[in-house]
């Protein structure tokens, strides 16, 4: 069981196309819609297009897996560990393995010949089995395990457990991306995925991958099936676009954002950050400056770099230098990270000052920061789509807490106590 595990390799599957050149040029004609009020319904015609010839192809198995044709940039996913928990439940399998007795194939054979006989499938019986699976192989199973669970059970509610999650972290683990949409926009499993992160956990597959058309078809699908979109939606979608760097995609972030607004929706810090610069990619500075202004925390490095991206390209070359000479002056503490600007926006800013009033101040403030280890080799792209930290785990005096062996009440351990009851 355990030498199943190790033979998991990922990288081994080889990709396929998701669509075909007509499903993806009858989005690109969908995504076409003149004016801002008309992208959402754009992002809406090209999911339900698509997925509507998804559907008549035949689903030729999970072994090969692949994606849209993605533009060139770095490979980044933006979820992190706390929301995708592929760590955790790659424990959670390990101790499965190691509990269940047998072979692995009994667990499936039974699961197929319930299957065969129409008898109910029980929802313990299907989480076993998505613990269980460790190949694309495997996965075919489950997903028809899922097929027929979600047929006996639509109109019962599951409780607190969720198989959507839990679906797509196996789609992450295997790389299955193709599964993971055509199984997550299957209008036969309306409602099994009602939940964001399901689609947010697709969404970063398809990003990693670099299958941005793919993605932003994802976000769609999630709005026509009334999926509420959370702040992680907002960042991969916001993203997504800057990818894109195309008008439409630029007209679908624009009206993601205001609708989002209207809705009082909190959009993070990071999701603004992508917005601004793909407004700076499309050369809409003035949009870029107000989106910027909506930004409640601007001392991050990235809100930094993106200001002094948005003054050279608005010509405030004056401006711009006193803001790097202030990052320069910074009386922090030598323990604090001082401000740190990529080798990309001092290049920009390098070239905009050339034969200029301010090319001597510019050459001397940078090369200042240069010397003071404040130019990082690292692009905007970079700095964009950099993988969130996410959230610390306590220390201190709750760490100390969860490991008190004593009762508060009864003073006496907690063994006993729990022994005497």
């Amino acid at each position: 069981m355990l030498a199943t595990f190790k033979n998991v390799n990922p990288s081994s599957f080889k990709r396929r196309n998701m669509c075909s050149e007509t499903a993806i040029s009858a989005a690109r004609f969908c995504l076409v819609q003149s004016g801002d009020n008309m992208a959402l319904r754009g992002l809406s015609c090209c999911a339900r297009f698509v997925l509507h010839h998804r559907e008549r192809a035949v689903f030729r198995g999970a072994v090969q897996s692949g994606c849209f044709k993605g533009r060139g940039g770095a490979k980044r996913h933006l979820l992190s560990e706390d929301v995708v928990k592929l760590q955790d439940f790659q424990q959670r399998k390990l101790a499965v393995a190691h509990q269940v007795s047998g072979p692995k194939s009994h667990y499936f054979d039974t699961l197929n010949q319930k299957m065969e006989r129409n008898e109910l499938i029980l929802k313990d019986e299907l989480k076993l089995l998505l613990h269980l699976c460790h190949t694309p192989e495997d996965m075919v199973t489950a997903r028809k395990a899922i097929y027929r669970y979600h047929e006996e059970n639509r109109n019962v509610a599951f409780g607190d457990f969720r198989f959507g999650p839990l679906f797509m972290r196996l789609c992450y683990e295997l790389g299955l991306e193709d599964m993971a949409v055509s199984t997550l926009t299957d209008r036969t499993l309306k409602g099994f995925f009602s939940d964001g992160t399901s689609f947010n956990i697709a969404i970063d597959m398809l990003f990693t991958k670099e299958c941005y058309e793919g993605a932003l078809e994802v976000v769609g699908d999630m709005k026509n099936q009334g999926v509420p979109f959370n702040k992680d939606t907002f960042t991969l979608a916001f993203a997504t676009c800057y990818k894109l760097n195309t008008p439409k995609s630029y007209r679908i972030c624009l009206a993601l954002m205001e609708e989002g607004q209207t809705k009082g929706i909190l959009i993070p810090r990071h999701a603004y950050c992508c917005a601004v610069a793909l407004a700076l990619k499309q050369n809409d500075t003035e949009q870029a400056q107000s989106i910027y202004s909506q930004i409640m925390s601007i001392d991050s490095r990235l809100c930094q770099n993106l200001r002094v991206l948005m003054l050279v390209k608005t010509g405030s070359i004056k401006d711009a230098v006193e803001a790097l000479t202030t990052a320069l002056l910074s009386k922090s503490s030598v323990f604090v990270r001082k401000p740190e600007f990529s080798q990309e926006v001092v290049d920009v800013l390098r070239e905009r000052s050339l034969d200029g009033p301010w090319e001597l101040q510019v050459e001397q403030v940078v090369r200042q920061l240069q010397q003071a280890g404040q130019v990082t080799a690292q692009s905007l792209d970079d700095l964009l789509c950099q993988t969130p930290s996410g959230k610390r785990r306590p220390h201190g005096i709750l760490e100390e807490g969860r490991k008190r062996d004593h009762s508060r009440r009864t003073m006496r351990p907690l063994r006993s106590t729990l022994l005497s009851e």
